[in-house]
């Protein structure tokens, strides 16, 4: 008789096997398994699809004493074990209750019906656990076959008579653990095939990833815009799978190749609800759905999306948007790509700005030598070091003092950083050549704390005083006066460069950061684009002047902890 029953099982078991393999190559249960983070939506399309496989093992089983031997354990302990508590609860409702209701009934229909509900409940806590297993057969064996134990001894308590419900277990007892604990097994293994797919395909996904990054490098080292987007957005369509890439800074979009291209143009306002909640919050946003994009054009094809944020430090600077035309989409592989390639391309815009800053400071002292080692300065130097070498040897000695230091400032290898009060030993020594030129045309003021703690970049100070000193107060008949102050305080500190010279119109004022605004020294131009570029927009110069009045110039250096600018 058991072994009757075994062979009738395992064929009822293989039915459910059967069908598990079919499934398992269908794309929306491949996806809704795969998923990481499941919705309520897909948690009750998942129940469904196991409360049927167990509603399948019901009529598939083998009537035996007013009971029936059978396979619906196994959907629902499945389903379960792939969806956590959610997904079991709702499954064994699903085939209990239909175990319950339906005519074959029995005198183990509650006991049956209720054993399945609590082996859905067993399996969906046993998710997390079985997640940390490696073998994940052997533990869907083991536990599948104590469900089955759990149903016997359900069995035993609720169904009456006793003695009746006795004879039934001694009956279909051992053969429905070990063929639905196999069955259970080998629905897993089947499933997670499924997961081991995608593992070859992440790798694929991780190497493809890389080749973009590869073909990609060029433009974002050129820095975040327009241009440079739209060439890597490109990239990315033509070697993925996705209908649409897109690139936005914090306000508007940079770039949009695919679907949408019709509306989601270059340099418009962001469309996106989703792109704005990225931004602000700092981390990643899946859509699943068309509404949860929030695009504002009702024609938009775009259904489902994966949002990522584009980092430069700790600061939020845009995002990359991966679009597709089919709503619930976006696959676990496809979310690993988007967060790969927006770690890979924050880390080139961020070696942008270095390229940058590294290009600007050669490019500056390029400019220094050519304005200060030049005939004009050197030849006024020494003609005034000459004049005073009779009449006042020792005064002589010490702009000779100050024109070494000071070409020697010049001439050595930069630094990224040095401190404040080497900048000013540096303007200084300028400045001491250019007094004893012009006697008491010029004038000097230090206001410079002791206990300063300032890094800045170098030759960043010194083109702004040389411009005061040539541009503002040497321009002015009767000379006048330079004032260099420091505040400091305790994120940053605030350096100002006030003059009383000619100052400028307001014409002149406004085309100072022109790009074709030339200049013969460093120029304020470049210092403003440095400071923008090392530290953000918003530590650009500040420039307050007016004609015949004077300059007055303002910088802020924010001060670093532990590595950071805070």
């Amino acid at each position: 008789m058991l072994l009757i029953i075994f062979k009738s099982l395992i064929n009822r078991v293989a039915i459910i096997i059967l069908l598990a393999f079919f499934m398992s190559k269908i794309g929306l249960f491949r996806k809704l398994i795969s998923k990481q983070d499941i919705n309520v939506k897909d948690k009750i399309l998942l129940s469904f699809i196991f409360g049927i496989y167990g509603i399948i093992g019901t009529y598939t089983g083998i009537p035996i004493s007013g009971a029936i031997a059978n396979a619906r354990v196994v959907g629902v302990f499945v389903g379960g074990l792939l969806g956590g508590p959610f997904v079991g609860v709702l499954s064994g409702i699903i085939a209990g209750g239909h175990r319950y209701l339906i005519d074959i009934g029995g005198f183990t229909a509650f006991a049956c019906a209720l054993s399945t509900l609590m082996e859905g409940i067993m399996a969906g806590f046993l998710k997390k656990r079985m997640e940390k297993y490696e073998d994940k057969l052997a533990f869907s064996l083991i536990t599948g076959m104590a469900a089955e134990v759990l149903q016997m001894i359900i069995i035993l308590i609720f169904a009456k008579p006793f003695s009746k419900a006795l004879s039934l277990v001694k009956i279909i007892g051992i053969p429905m653990i070990i063929t639905n604990g196999i069955g259970i097994a080998v629905f897993i293994a089947i499933t997670d095939s499924i997961f081991k797919d995608l593992e070859t395909a992440a790798a694929y996904q991780a190497q493809l990833a890389l080749r973009i990054a590869n073909k990609t490098l060029k433009y974002f080292r050129k820095g975040f815009n327009e241009t440079t987007a739209y060439e890597t957005a490109t990239i990315i369509k033509e070697m993925t799978n996705v209908k649409a890439v897109s690139f936005s800074n914090r306000e508007e979009i940079l770039a949009h190749v695919g679907v949408g291209e019709d509306h989601h143009f270059p340099g418009s306002p962001i469309k996106t609800n989703l792109t704005r909640e990225t931004i602000k919050k700092g981390k990643y946003s899946v859509a699943n759905f068309q509404n949860e994009i929030g695009c504002e054009n009702e024609n938009c094809s775009l259904k489902s999306a994966i949002i990522v944020p584009l980092t430069e430090g700790n600061k939020v600077i845009g995002t990359l948007k991966l679009y597709k035309t089919e709503e619930n989409s976006i696959t676990k592989v496809e979310k690993e790509l988007a967060l790969g390639l927006a770690q890979i391309f924050s880390t080139q815009i961020e070696l942008s700005k270095v390229d940058f800053q590294r290009e600007m400071l050669v490019k500056s002292e390029l400019k220094a030598l050519q304005a200060q080692i030049n005939p004009h300065f050197l030849f006024n130097a020494i003609n005034t070091i000459v004049s005073l070498i009779r009449t006042q040897p020792d005064n002589a000695r010490n702009l000779l003092i100050h024109l070494g230091n000071y070409f020697r400032n010049n001439l050595q290898e930069g630094n990224d950083e040095v401190e404040l009060h080497k900048e000013i030993e540096n303007i200084n020594s300028y400045l001491e050549i250019e007094k004893a030129r012009f006697g008491d045309k010029l004038k000097i003021i230090y206001n410079i704390p002791e206990e300063i703690d300032c890094l800045l970049p170098p030759l960043l100070l010194q083109p702004i005083v040389e411009n005061a000193v040539k541009h503002g107060v040497l321009e002015k008949i009767e000379g006048g006066t330079v004032e260099i102050t420091a505040i400091d305080n305790e994120i940053e500190t605030e350096l100002i460069v006030k003059d009383d010279g000619v100052g400028m119109s307001p014409e002149t004022l406004s085309s100072l950061f022109n790009e074709d605004n030339n200049s013969d020294s460093i120029g304020l131009n470049n210092v403003n684009s440095r400071l923008k570029n090392k530290y953000g927009k918003e530590y650009s110069l500040k420039i307050d002047s007016k004609l015949n009045k004077g300059t007055i110039v303002t910088m802020t250096i924010p001060k670093k902890q532990r590595g950071k600018v805070v």
